[in-house]
């Protein structure tokens, strides 16, 4: 027999048949430590983000001012 959308219970409640409880080497947020070494968050000031669109611009301008950092160390080194 066919159910319409309005007769399927929407609960958040995850059913019996998942129960993870059980599962054996599973733990909560075994890899967060991990993740979290690898993680970088800047934030950016406001006239900052306006200019740059998006991760990638933000990582290209960084890239070409740590470039021209060191070719200008290599000519002056102070």
């Amino acid at each position: 027999m066919a159910t319409s959308p309005e007769d399927t219970d929407l609960s958040d409640d995850p059913q019996p048949e998942y129960d993870f409880r059980a599962t054996r080497g599973a733990m909560r947020g075994k890899y967060a430590a991990r993740y979290r070494e690898r993680l970088r968050t800047v934030r950016l000031e406001a006239n900052v983000s306006a200019a740059l669109s998006d991760a990638a611009e933000v990582n290209a301008a960084l890239r070409e001012y740590l470039n021209w950092r060191q070719e200008r160390q290599s000519v002056n080194p102070d």
